[in-house]
């Protein structure tokens, strides 16, 4: 069992920044490929980047493309969201996510997710 437990949401102004943190309790975590995801009021969860391992491959949803940075430090078993020139329709709850395959993480069926942490952008 992988827990999964997000930090560094908030509020903030757009153009801002933010760096969402997410630690697992598993010390095979750098086995994981790590996702976020996010979930706006209404709306459905949608796929936001995953990091295979660290410095390894990366992808991100055309969304957030140019402007989110994932990345990971396996030391630490902390993957990161790096949230740059932030847009009020990013405003979501962010998860993030743990599986093995990538796959897995994209299609959102992954068996491990954190708790959620708030981002909420205003104009």
């Amino acid at each position: 069992q992988v827990r999964l437990v997000e930090s560094g949401g908030g509020l903030v102004q757009a153009g801002d920044s933010l760096r969402l943190s997410c630690a697992a309790s598993d010390r095979t975590f750098s086995s994981y490929v790590m996702g976020w995801f996010r979930q706006a009021p209404g709306k459905e969860r949608e796929f936001v980047a995953y990091n295979v391992r660290s410095g390894g491959q990366t992808y991100y949803a055309d969304s957030v493309k140019g402007r989110f940075t994932v990345s990971r430090d396996n030391a630490k078993n902390t993957v990161y969201l790096q949230m740059n020139g932030l847009k009020p329709e990013d405003t979501a709850v962010y998860y993030c996510t743990a599986a093995v395959l990538t796959s897995t993480v994209v299609a959102g069926r992954s068996p491990y997710w954190g708790q959620g942490t708030q981002v909420t952008v205003s104009s």
